[in-house]
């Protein structure tokens, strides 16, 4: 049997705590480590520069008597040499010795002289030309050692020596060290403890945020994010708790729009259900023809709120497109006007044309043009009661036309007319109406280079100013899309 395995990702999380730890407090770590290496390597470095000064001076010191000894021939040379280093001031603190022609030592501070196998790399380096110091270990301790010729004023010895332990300049190196160390360890802990609290500032908001987040992904936006500080996290939850609102809002637009949508598509569908239903019983010719009257005036309907609904979702796939061609503004108002006359009347509206001479050609798709005019008169019409007046006018204003909607029905509110041109929004849900017709609207009078404009007040009446750049020129027709 083949065990396949899960491929995905791991289930350890690479959080923002463990790459802190791992990225910035480890790259802390290894610089305090090269900066505590660096400043022992440097200490270490001054303490042995300065005991082999103090060893090299001393030792220079005892070799300036013994050469002046020489210079005195009353003096025994040898006497004199054992006796300076016998009785050598520090010799409890270092010893001395005398190297004689053959390599051999000969009298040492101590009175006690090494043995015969006895290595003395600094004496070695001496005799070869070189400085004359070394520093090793001699049965497990440090030492150094500095050795001066003085075969220039001895024909029996060739050299002085002097070495000392360091085992005093080790222990200092290692209290240096523990105390580098003891820093390094309360500098990394500080940073420890203050930089997860600056993640923990950063790592909880956001994982308040991803739970919020899950919620509404499930649809749920009555979760709000708490803000807690004043920087980029808390703009973040502003901007995270705003953006659940407009969803909050658009969601229940939306099921506002399919409840309106399937209210209106209910009333249609039962008149024409019911009208069929009673003309396949009914053949009396006055009610056969009242009959297909209805069903072709909801059948119109139908078609109407399905185009608008198409229009919708082309605008929403970025396929909504214009033929635009040289046209007549007015004739096209005029027809919408013609349109909805009939209506107003039976609805006890009083509808008034001002309607000028001429006006300028623009260049424009004239279907989409009388589709904006017929909305913008039927929602005059709609939101009017009976007794109200619709007036309509239009006129040119510099290099453009503006066509002006007026009516003095029940208004928008104030906090509502910011957001009538918003999809799926409906002011009045008492009204009939899908919610987009303005916003599909408004889409078109923007691609024709125009503006749609809405003024209101609630109670009193609404104002909408169509707004389209007049043809400066003969243009032909063009194809837009977008």
């Amino acid at each position: 049997m083949i065990i396949k395995k899960k491929s995905g990702r791991s289930n350890k999380k690479n959080t923002i705590i463990r790459r802190w730890m791992i990225n910035n407090l480890g790259l802390i770590v290894l610089i305090l480590l090269v900066i505590s290496l660096s400043v022992v390597y440097a200490l270490q470095k001054y303490h042995y520069n300065s005991a082999k000064q103090y060893l090299r001076i001393r030792i220079n010191t005892v070799s300036s008597v013994l050469t002046r000894y020489a210079q005195d021939s009353d003096v025994n040379f040898s006497a004199e040499l054992r006796s300076t280093l016998e009785n050598f001031s520090d010799k409890d603190k270092m010893e001395l010795m005398a190297i004689d022609s053959k390599g051999r030592v000969q009298i040492t501070s101590s009175g006690f002289p090494p043995t015969d196998n006895a290595e003395m790399p600094d004496y070695q380096s001496l005799m070869d030309g070189d400085e004359g110091y070394w520093v090793g270990r001699i049965n497990g301790e440090k030492m150094m050692a500095i050795s001066v010729d003085i075969s220039g004023i001895s024909t029996e010895y060739n050299a002085i020596r002097v070495i000392a332990s360091l085992r005093n300049v080790d222990d200092a190196m290692t209290g240096y060290m523990a105390v580098v160390s003891v820093c390094c360890v309360i500098i990394v802990l500080m940073l420890l403890m203050t930089g997860r609290y600056f993640v923990n500032s950063i790592v909880k908001p956001i994982t308040a945020i991803n739970e919020s987040t899950k919620k509404f992904a499930k649809g749920d936006f009555k979760e709000r994010i708490e803000r807690t500080t004043e920087d980029e996290i808390g703009d973040l939850c502003d901007s995270i708790n705003n953006m659940a609102e407009a969803l909050a809002s658009t969601e229940a637009m939306k099921n506002e729009f399919i409840s309106s949508v399937s209210h209106e598509l209910r009333t249609p569908l039962t008149a024409i259900k019911g009208w069929a239903e009673t003309l396949s019983y009914n053949v009396d010719r006055e009610s056969v023809q009242k009959g297909v009257g209805v069903i072709r005036k909801e059948t119109d309907r139908l078609s109407e709120m399905v185009e608008e609904l198409l229009d919708f979702s082309r605008m929403q796939s970025g396929k909504f497109s214009l033929r635009k061609e040289k046209m007549d503004l007015l004739a096209e108002l005029g027809d919408a006007v013609l349109i909805y006359a009939e209506k107003a009347r039976r609805e006890n509206i009083r509808m008034i044309y001002h309607e000028p001479d001429m006006l300028p050609f623009v260049n424009g798709d004239r279907n989409r043009i009388r589709q904006v005019f017929i909305n913008i008169i039927d929602n005059a019409i709609k939101y009017s009661n009976e007794g109200c007046t619709v007036v309509i006018g239009a006129e040119e204003v510099g290099n453009k036309i503006q066509v002006i909607v007026t009516d003095n029905g029940v208004g928008i509110s104030r906090q509502d007319l910011p957001k009538v041109k918003t999809k799926f929004f409906k002011a009045n849900q008492t009204r009939r109406g899908s919610g987009i017709g303005l916003a599909v609207a408004d889409e078109i009078i923007t691609m024709h280079g125009g503006t749609l404009r809405i003024s209101s007040e609630l109670g009193v009446g609404t104002s909408v100013v169509i707004t389209l750049p007049a043809m400066l020129d003969q243009t032909a027709s063009a194809v837009e899309s977008i």
